[in-house]
């Protein structure tokens, strides 16, 4: 009787193993996302203020707390031309018109900049990484503005239509530029990881600040 009821025990611990184990792993906290030491991103954006544009550029982390890293980011928007340069540039356009024929005028505004600050990680179930992030830097923004006559450039020329542009309407200008903004890590394998963001930035420029918001993706390696 002992020898017959032996391999039944077996079987019935076999089954209750086989039962237990995928509620074991159900049962199993979701896998958190592992621990960065400092990671690298190349990002591209849509920018938009009081135009739309794109801007492009590239950042740089390091933790220096559990969930708090340093990072660097840098880059550059094709175009943040506010309402000011837009009406100065009419009014030019206005005055050549009244005595020139075919008389245009274009306005751009592109920033080059730098920042640095903190971001702060938030802890969250799975792989994914929501931040908040805060920094200063500068901005070097371009007055890019032309004008044409007759179909022809005539913006280094203005001189003999009684023309002479100011500084509102030409040079460049370097100025503090704050930022803010969230975002989400997604791992996409091991060490390759999506970055998808928000970011908000003000450029204290004279008289009015110019405000641009970008929103895109980051592309970088985590190590």
């Amino acid at each position: 009787m002992i020898a017959e009821d032996k391999p039944m025990k077996m079987s019935l611990a076999g089954i209750l193993a086989w039962i237990a184990l995928p509620c074991a792993t159900y049962a199993q906290a979701p896998t958190p996302a592992p621990a960065t030491r400092a990671y690298v991103e190349a990002v591209a954006q849509s920018a938009f203020g009081n135009v739309t544009s794109q801007s492009f550029g590239g950042e740089l982390g390091i933790t220096v707390l559990p969930s708090v890293q340093v990072f660097i980011e840098a880059g550059q928007v094709n175009n943040v031309a506010t309402a000011e340069i837009g009406a100065a540039a009419a009014k030019i356009g206005g005055y050549l018109s009244q005595a020139q024929s075919n008389v245009g005028y274009a306005v751009k505004q592109p920033v080059t900049f730098g920042v640095a600050g903190v971001k702060l990680n938030i802890p969250a179930s799975g792989r994914v990484l929501p931040y908040v992030l805060a920094g200063g830097g500068v901005a070097r923004v371009k007055q890019d503005v032309t004008f044409s006559v007759g179909g022809t450039d005539a913006t280094g020329n203005l001189t003999p239509y009684g023309v002479v542009l100011g500084a509102d309407l030409s040079g460049t200008f370097t100025k503090p530029m704050v930022v803010v903004g969230v975002g989400v890590m997604v791992p996409a394998g091991q060490r390759l990881v999506f970055d998808i963001q928000y970011r908000y930035g003000r450029i204290f420029a004279d008289g009015q600040g110019i405000d641009v918001s970008r929103a895109g993706l980051g592309f970088g390696v985590r190590f």
